[in-house]
């Protein structure tokens, strides 16, 4: 359902309750009784999981599949899945100069991106009480993927020009898949960066920040929010962050989400951080309550910001402390 997204965000930030909002859709494949090989590859499904959780928890938005394999694949990339867990990528698909300039730019539905374009569009028209989010990769994170992450960062000194290539590259791939997932009706994406995050200042602004705004200008309006997530070490970062100028943000328990707060202006939601392995996924209720109890009592305080996981919850976390942590953003509202 369309709705105007800047108005959104305002009311957010201007609500004295706020829904938690983490990114939570892969669990619901223990609610529909489907396998994480079933969901990542069948849009249907996707939208089926996605509309269960919507259904099962009071969430201020709805997140698709944090699956950051999709676009590399869509590109050729060897993919390795699992019954339990989200798939990985088996290895690099660019090996040298030569290989970078013959990499072709996919078509968007190549490889699972259409099964995710048609999921969220089936998303979208099952869930209208909230706002609904494609996730998708970052250029730098997607470059990294295909170059392979250690390489990557060698090459950003010492083959420039090829990490160019590839990000050109990925930059238009994930401008065409942003722009379907706009048509297909969902209310904005989450552009996942945290390859980013392991970038200097000065590298993140040459590398990084220029391309996720070219695919963010692409398809930003007022009823389109683009959401920048990091979940990696980005307090080094936050003034190149804070240049990117988002309506909203989302970080990663990689760091302390009140440094963001401080740096970030006041207009822009800032989402997160409880850590979704450790604490959500492997914690005990009693520990998720006092740890989302201890983030809330101290972040609060700040209008913009909205509890959340700092990243995507994994597939096998318990019905009992996703409960948990909802029951500790509602009881500390509550007071």
């Amino acid at each position: 359902m369309k709705r105007n997204m800047k108005q959104w965000v305002w009311d957010y930030i201007n609500s004295p309750a706020k829904k938690a909002t983490p990114i939570l859709s892969f669990p619901g494949i223990q609610i529909i009784g489907r396998t994480v090989e079933e969901l990542v590859k069948d849009g249907h499904l996707q939208a089926e999981c996605m509309n269960a959780v919507a259904d099962r928890f009071d969430t201020g938005a709805a997140f698709s599949l944090m699956d950051l394999s999709v676009e590399a694949e869509a590109f050729g990339s060897a993919i390795l899945y699992s019954k339990d867990d989200v798939p990985t990528l088996h290895e690099a698909l660019i090996q040298d100069e030569e290989a970078a300039e013959a990499l072709q730019v996919p078509e968007v539905g190549a490889g699972r991106t259409g099964e995710c374009v048609k999921g969220m569009e089936e998303a979208a028209k099952r869930i209208t009480d909230r706002p609904v989010f494609a996730g998708i990769i970052g250029p730098y994170s997607l470059a990294g993927r295909l170059l392979d992450m250690t390489e990557i960062m060698v090459l950003c000194y010492e083959e420039p020009e090829m990490v160019e290539t590839v990000l050109e590259k990925a930059t238009q791939f994930l401008t065409a898949y942003a722009k379907a997932m706009k048509e297909a009706g969902v209310n904005g994406i989450c552009m996942a960066e945290p390859a980013a995050g392991l970038l200097s200042p000065n590298l993140i602004e040459e590398f990084s920040n220029p391309y996720v705004q070219r695919v963010r200008e692409a398809v930003e309006d007022d009823e389109f929010l683009f959401m920048y997530h990091n979940c990696g070490n980005i307090v080094p970062l936050l003034d190149k962050i804070k240049d990117l100028n988002m309506n909203a943000y989302s970080f990663g328990n990689a760091i302390d989400i009140e440094e963001a707060l401080k740096v970030l202006p006041e207009d822009a939601l800032v989402i997160g951080n409880i850590d979704p392995a450790g604490t959500i996924r492997n914690g005990s209720p009693e520990q998720i309550r006092k740890e989302t109890t201890e983030l809330l009592e101290r972040c609060g305080k700040y209008k913009n910001f909205v509890i959340a996981s700092g990243c995507d919850i994994p597939p096998m976390t318990s019905m009992e402390n996703l409960d948990a942590f909802f029951g500790a953003v509602s009881d500390y509202y509550k007071r």
